[in-house]
């Protein structure tokens, strides 16, 4: 079987290797070898099977494909992988976007009923909400193992314990996860409706609920698929169509009156959004 070239974290060789004592195997999750590819380096597949072990990997960055028996995943950035080494697996990089992926060979303890308990509701790929937490872990463990301390199997065991509880957890984290993020998004929306027609700034928004801008600016989009601003402007003109239909107020009060400071402005981002000039908006519907 061709082994691939690999570089690892915080070591001059390519893989860690390690031969636990008795106590460790007896006793603990213990570590057999932990790694890391990076990018210039993923040429090659990663092909086990037959093997006593059991595998944890993470994908850093780039994408690949993992396939296991006759199932087949891609796997991109954020992406984890837990496999039973006895099955036949090949885990191979994508060729125009090669990955970084880190990964542990482990086994003791119980690893045998955690996998199964796992791949009977997930499968062989898990994308945990708390990805940067596997990432340490994995660091860790490679920390731990090039150390060699006394008490080096003990915590590698524990980083193995955490991951492994990531792994069969990361379905109901990410609906919580989700939930929680949906419940913070209808309140910023429900707080851009009643404040529309002042200043809201990104940076107001992300102080007012305590979310960076760059995470409120992705997240938003990805969950109702338009940005936030786009959003404050649709609430804008909605009311700017209100005013247009049941007042006499200017064009430039009802710019200033829907938070819109430039009357020109009001101007083109109504035609945009109704194909319509103001006045011949407000005449249509008066007709």
């Amino acid at each position: 079987m061709e082994k691939p070239k690999q570089n690892f974290i915080n070591s001059e060789s390519s893989v860690i290797i390690r031969t636990p004592d008795n106590t460790a195997r007896n006793t603990f999750f213990y570590i057999q070898e932990t790694g890391r590819i990076m990018p210039e380096d993923a040429g090659s597949a990663v092909c086990r099977q037959n093997v006593d072990s059991f595998l944890i990997a993470a994908v850093v960055r780039g994408r690949g494909e993992l396939a296991v028996g006759d199932e087949r995943s891609p796997l991109v950035q954020g992406d984890c992988l837990f496999i039973d080494c006895q099955q036949s697996f090949i885990c191979k990089s994508s060729e125009s976007e090669p990955w970084e992926i880190i990964w542990v060979y482990f086994n003791g303890c119980t690893s045998k009923q955690y996998h199964e308990l796992f791949s009977a509701n997930t499968g062989s790929v898990f994308r945990p909400v708390s990805f940067d937490k596997v990432v340490t872990a994995i660091t860790e463990i490679a920390s731990l193992c090039g150390e060699e301390t006394r008490n080096s199997d003990i915590l590698c065991s524990k980083q193995i314990m955490d991951i492994l509880t990531i792994a069969l957890t990361s379905d109901a984290a990410e609906e919580q996860y989700d939930s929680g993020l949906r419940r913070k998004l209808a309140m910023v929306n429900s707080y851009i409706d009643d404040h529309f027609s002042e200043d809201l700034s990104l940076e107001r928004l992300s102080s007012e609920f305590y979310i960076s801008k760059f995470y409120l600016t992705r997240e938003y989009k990805k969950i109702y698929g338009r940005t936030i601003f786009q959003h404050i402007i649709n609430v804008r003109i909605n009311y700017g169509k209100k005013l247009l239909r049941f007042s006499d107020r200017s064009i430039d009060e009802i710019a200033h009156m829907c938070g819109f400071n430039d009357q020109s402005y009001f101007a083109r981002q109504f035609k945009k959004a109704e194909n319509l000039t103001c006045f011949s908006y407000r005449k249509k519907w008066r007709e």
